[in-house]
C-alpha cells in the first residue's frame, strides 16, 4: 500500500480488525519512510460493476460516490453515519447480487430512493430533487403532495 503522505510504496500493517458490521477490514498502517500513520479499509468485491448513464456513457461503479450522495441527502438530519453505511452496504450487495456487470444508473437511483424513503423523509425529498431534476417550486409541491397522498 502506497503512503498517501510521501508516496513510499512499502507501508507496514500495525493493526487489523473488522469493522462493527463486519463488512470491511480496518487496517492501521505505518510508513517507515516518513513515519506517518493512516487507516485503510478493505472490502470484499464480488464483481466489477459498471454504471451505464442515461446518455449511454459507462463508468466504473464508485461506492464512495454512492456514500457521498446519500450522506449529502442526510446532512443535518438525525441519521447516524452507521445507518448511512448500512444503507450503502445493502445497496452494494443488492447491485452485486443482480448478476449483471453493467447496471443502468436508473436502477441505482431507484434503489437509493427506496432506501431514503424509509430512512428519512427530508433526505428522500432532497435526493429526489436532484435525481428527478426538479426545476421549480411546483415540482417540489407535486412530489411532496404525492408523498402526503400515499399515507391516506
Amino acid at each position: 500500500m502506497r503512503c498517501p503522505f510521501c508516496g513510499h510504496d512499502d507501508t507496514q500493517v500495525k493493526d487489523s480488525r473488522p469493522t462493527e458490521d463486519n463488512s470491511a477490514i480496518r487496517r492501521r498502517r505505518f510508513c517507515p519512510a516518513c513515519g506517518s500513520r493512516f487507516t485503510t479499509f478493505e472490502r470484499v468485491q464480488l464483481r466489477e460493476l459498471v454504471v451505464v448513464k442515461k446518455n449511454g456513457v459507462k463508468e466504473q461503479f464508485d461506492r464512495d460516490k454512492l456514500h457521498r450522495s446519500i450522506a449529502t441527502a442526510c446532512r443535518k438530519r438525525p441519521v447516524d453515519a452507521d445507518r448511512v453505511e448500512r444503507v450503502v452496504n445493502g445497496i452494494v450487495r443488492r447491485l452485486e447480487s443482480l448478476g449483471e456487470s453493467e447496471i443502468p444508473s436508473t436502477v441505482v437511483g431507484e434503489m437509493v430512493m427506496d432506501a431514503l424513503a424509509t430512512l428519512d423523509p427530508v433526505a428522500y425529498v432532497r435526493f429526489a430533487s436532484v435525481y428527478r431534476n426538479f426545476r421549480e417550486a411546483k415540482d417540489f409541491e407535486d412530489f411532496v403532495g404525492k408523498l402526503g397522498g400515499d399515507k391516506d
